[in-house]
Order: C-alpha cells, then sequence, then structure tokens
C-alpha cells in the first residue's frame, strides 16, 4: 500500500497535525515505510505460534490464592453504633 499526497493531507487533517508541504513528502516517506514494515510483518507465517502476553518471556510470581488476615467480623461489629442481623445500620439520608 502507497500513500499519495494527498493521502497524507487528509490523514494530517484528520489528525490535526499541523503538516507544511515542505515536511508533506517527508511524512509521506515515513509513513509508506512504516505500512511497508506491516505489510512485511503480515507475510509472516504465525498459525501455531501461541500469543504472548508480554515481549519478553517472563512469569508472574504468583502466590496461593489463601485467606491469612484473621477474621476481625464480631470485633468491628461489636464497637459499631448499630448491627442488625450482621449489617451495620446507618441512618437514612435520602428520603
Amino acid at each position: 500500500m502507497s500513500l499519495s499526497l494527498d493521502d497524507v493531507r487528509r490523514i494530517a487533517k484528520l489528525a490535526r497535525i499541523g503538516v507544511t508541504d515542505d515536511e508533506l513528502a517527508a511524512t509521506q516517506l515515513q509513513l509508506n515505510r512504516i505500512f511497508g514494515l506491516i505489510e512485511e510483518m503480515r507475510a509472516v507465517d504465525t498459525s501455531g505460534i501461541e500469543p504472548m502476553a508480554h515481549a519478553q518471556d517472563v512469569g508472574l510470581r504468583l502466590r496461593a490464592d489463601e485467606a491469612t488476615a484473621p477474621d476481625r467480623r464480631a470485633a468491628f461489629q461489636a464497637i459499631a453504633p448499630a448491627v442488625e442481623a450482621g449489617l451495620y445500620l446507618v441512618p437514612k439520608v435520602i428520603e
């Protein structure tokens, strides 16, 4: 895919980027190189290759999913101003 100068003007306008006529040819060359690189990458056969979560082969350090904090619900509800059926009661603010 090759972009024309009109295409570059339109892209610059849509992106709200000010490109002067002097910069237009250089911008066209850069964009065409980018599209060429994309075409090269699309031509590579990637079937059978598992997607990666990260560009480097790194593993996450995971810990066991265990509850380690003590259950202090009874202690917190003992000092609450109003509790009913295990729920905190609060004053009504919206009528």
